[in-house]
């Protein structure tokens, strides 16, 4: 191992900051731009290297001191160390940057990216793990557990279950603590920010459309908000337990199918390119005759298969709104897209604070003669 005196000169995605020795990235955790550090590099690769921070020679004056007494060995949270306008602007850069090299898209329409009100205590919901006694989450960069009383990122509500079960002693396992009780389907984990993005998705689709696919719809989120837009709206997800969620409360205008994304949505490409209707399937005799207005897509981290992207250019949406919680996976498909489409804004939501997850919503339209 070795020391060595480095300028970080960028975040990269994920929180580490960079900087170069003899012309090699070396990838230094808990440091700031425009910072001088001496570190220990710890493991090198023809390309690259990684390192532990030794000492901030020069400091930020983005640098401030973390709430959290975990931080640094909690894997949890990546940005503590540095004030909240210095996070959002780093984000910011992260994803005009990553859909410039990933995606290669060359004039990006960013719009500012939308803060969390809370800073801490906003996560609604968290999973910690218990083994051997030991109750919290997973060390930086290992599967080896940290033990945790209280979380400085979640409410209240989630510090008091934490503590109730650590009160109980609980058996080996992995153990979800919710703010409040509800199905069995992914929800968005800060509900300010969640409601942020639902009334930017609201502000994109103007009124008195026809058909909404809302894909991977979870509960129901936004094809609900969205309902006095449209004529009918059509939500899809594998769960079974989000299609339960959205079905319980739902009005006729409303459809909700269980299946697999890229298989749904071939259907209602079918059905709306005036092809035959399948024997026997009567929600393609239902939707016969509706013109697709708008698809919204909120996948996982992985992104949208092949086979989904391919089912989206049968769709032929003229309005494609595509939610990420993963900017490099959005830029593939983007670049994949890009032929059919064209970006009319990307907005950065800070979902996350102090950590470097970075949630983003993007506005298409189909490219005209593009289908």
């Amino acid at each position: 191992m070795r020391v060595v005196d480095l300028k970080i000169v960028d975040i990269a995605f994920g929180g580490k900051g960079v900087g170069r020795e003899q012309g090699k990235a070396v990838f230094v955790p808990y440091t700031i731009d425009r910072e001088t550090v001496s570190a220990e590099i710890m493991r090198e690769k023809k390309q690259f290297a990684e390192a532990e921070l030794v000492e901030v020679k020069e400091s930020s004056p983005h640098r401030v001191t973390p709430e959290c007494p975990y931080f640094g060995r909690c894997g949890g949270c990546a940005y503590q160390h540095i004030d909240y306008e210095h996070q959002l602007a780093i984000k910011w850069h992260q994803v005009r940057n990553v859909l410039q090299r990933i995606g290669k898209l060359k004039d990006v329409p960013m719009r500012p990216i939308i803060p969390s009100p809370d800073q801490y205590a906003y996560r609604n919901r968290i999973t910690v793990h218990a083994q051997d006694a030991v109750i919290g989450f997973f060390r930086r960069d290992s599967h080896r557990l940290i033990d945790i009383e209280r979380c400085p990122i979640s409410c209240d509500e989630i510090n008091r279950a934490l503590t109730e079960l650590r009160g109980r002693n609980p058996r080996d396992g992995h153990y979800t603590l919710r703010a409040s009780p509800g199905p069995r389907a992914f929800s968005q984990t800060n509900n300010a920010v969640a409601d942020a993005l639902r009334d930017l998705i609201i502000d994109f689709v103007p009124p008195n459309q026809q058909l909404l696919i809302d894909a991977y719809c979870g509960g129901g989120f936004f094809a609900k908000a969205l309902l006095d837009k449209f004529e009918r709206v059509i939500g899809i997800d594998w769960d079974r337990f989000a299609i339960e969620a959205a079905r319980q409360n739902a009005t006729e205008k409303e459809t909700y199918i269980a299946g697999d994304v890229d298989v749904e949505l071939r259907k209602v490409a079918a059905v709306h390119l005036n092809r035959p209707p399948r024997p026997n399937d009567p929600d393609s005799e239902r939707l016969r005759s509706i013109s697709p207005a708008t698809l919204i897509v909120d996948p996982p981290a992985t992104g949208l298969s092949a086979n989904v992207r391919k089912a989206i250019v049968d769709l032929a949406p003229a309005t494609l709104i595509y939610v990420s919680c993963n900017p490099s996976t959005l830029a593939r498909d983007l670049r994949e897209l890009q032929d059919k489409f064209i970006i009319e804004s990307v907005t950065p939501l800070d979902m996350f604070p102090q950590t470097a997850e970075i949630e983003v919503a993007v506005q298409l339209r189909a490219m005209p003669s593009a289908f």
